[in-house]
């Protein structure tokens, strides 16, 4: 399954990303205020499958804005959902099953600047 609101910011740059990454903000509102709520994870207290479904933000997420220089979901606009992210890494079984930060982050590196340069060479440029 794709997210293509929440990823695009990740696939563009300037003011194609700022939109970007205000749609993403407005999705991950709705997440936040309505599937997540007050809980501490999607499923109540325990994690469910909810949780393992928007896992990637977890992690993933935190990768793709790093490497895009965008940083979105933050304490002081997406506080419960800023949270979660901090209780789901901290489960044993997930912490156990993270691939390595730097190898993620320079394999997103590399797909990103593949995709702007697709970008770039189908504008013209």
């Amino acid at each position: 399954m794709q997210y293509p609101t929440l990823n695009t910011f990740f696939r563009t740059v300037g003011q194609d990303q700022q939109l970007a990454i205000k749609e993403a903000l407005q999705v991950l509102q709705i997440l936040e205020d309505q599937a997540l709520g007050t809980n501490k994870f999607f499923n109540g207290n325990t994690v469910g499958l909810v949780d393992i479904s928007f896992g990637w933000l977890a992690y993933w997420f935190d990768c793709m804005e790093e490497t895009a220089g965008a940083k979105i979901i933050k304490s002081n606009n997406l506080p419960r959902l800023h949270e979660w992210i901090k209780n789901f890494k901290q489960i044993p079984v997930i912490q156990e099953n993270l691939p390595g930060r730097e190898k993620l982050i320079a394999y997103l590196k590399t797909k990103r600047e593949k995709i702007l340069s697709r970008i770039f060479i189908s504008n013209g440029h």
